[in-house]
């Protein structure tokens, strides 16, 4: 099978670099007109995966949405994942894990395994605790050609401090996130690929002042903060320069906000903008 970091490449060579977040947040779910229950949002899932597929590359659900519900929320995410995969989409799970050891590598296990229910083609995962931590997860992606997508320099002002600070080489925490990683993709990456590890790093980031080099081998970056937060297609070359063509660009309530009957069309419509830049 092919690796994360070909497939994304090949998504993106086809469809551009949308990513559409499945996000059943309490007022969509209203606004569509479902229930905020766990059947409400494996209805919302279900029709997000159908409106996107053959559309676009990427969906991305947010756990978190599902999660709320509890046991019947999780076997609601169970389905809408299924479905994203059997549609030919590449579905990233954004469920943000970090933790230490077995931990660590209990979720990986959860996310990352063929034949899980709960399998994704790639998780987010938090490397504050230490980039090292995710060694297991790392490990289990590139076994089953699945990919991790690391939180390098997120767009909250919080984040600034923490994220922007030194280390003892000199790099920013996120730089040093970015170089850590991109360590692991060259010990594995044929010439020419895209790595299997990845990074999310957030559309509104100044790169200078985060301390952020391109990443080499170049790999998947998913970006959040297009549409609702105010970055436009037109402006994904000049944000990312030389990184612009891994970016996987996420976009949830500025799509999903126009209800399901004209979901699709919107998307296609939005996926054309980001194609012509």
């Amino acid at each position: 099978m092919t690796g994360f970091g070909e497939r994304t490449r090949a998504a993106i060579g086809r469809f551009g670099p949308l990513c559409v977040g499945i996000d059943p947040h309490p007022s969509l779910l209203s606004a569509w007109g479902r229930d905020q229950t766990a059947a409400g949002a494996r209805d919302f899932g279900l029709r997000v995966v159908d409106a996107a597929a053959g559309r676009v590359g990427f969906v991305k659900p947010q756990v978190s949405f599902f999660e709320r519900y509890g046991s019947t929320g999780f076997a609601a995410l169970e389905d809408v994942l299924h479905a994203g995969r059997e549609a030919g989409l590449v579905v990233i799970g954004d469920a943000k894990r970090g933790d230490i050891g077995s931990t660590m590598d209990a979720y990986a296990d959860a996310w990352l395994t063929p034949g899980a229910p709960l399998e994704v083609d790639a998780v987010t995962a938090n490397p504050f605790l230490g980039v090292e931590t995710l060694s297991g997860a790392f490990a289990l992606a590139e076994a089953g050609d699945k990919g991790v997508l690391v939180l390098a320099a997120t767009s909250n002002p919080d984040a600034f401090g923490p994220q922007r600070s030194r280390r003892a080489d000199g790099r920013t925490v996120s730089g040093g996130i970015v170089a850590e990683v991109s360590a692991r993709n060259a010990q594995r990456t044929a010439a020419g690929e895209w790595g299997d590890l990845g990074f999310v790093i957030g559309a509104t980031v100044d790169w200078d002042d985060a301390g952020l080099a391109v990443p080499a081998p170049l790999a998947p970056i998913l970006a959040p903060g297009f549409g609702h937060q105010g970055v436009a297609p037109g402006d994904l070359a000049g944000r990312f320069g030389s990184a612009a063509s891994a970016v996987i660009a996420s976009e949830s309530r500025s799509i999903l906000s126009v209800g399901p009957d004209d979901l699709a069309a919107h998307i296609r419509t939005r996926a054309e903008e980001y194609l012509r830049g």
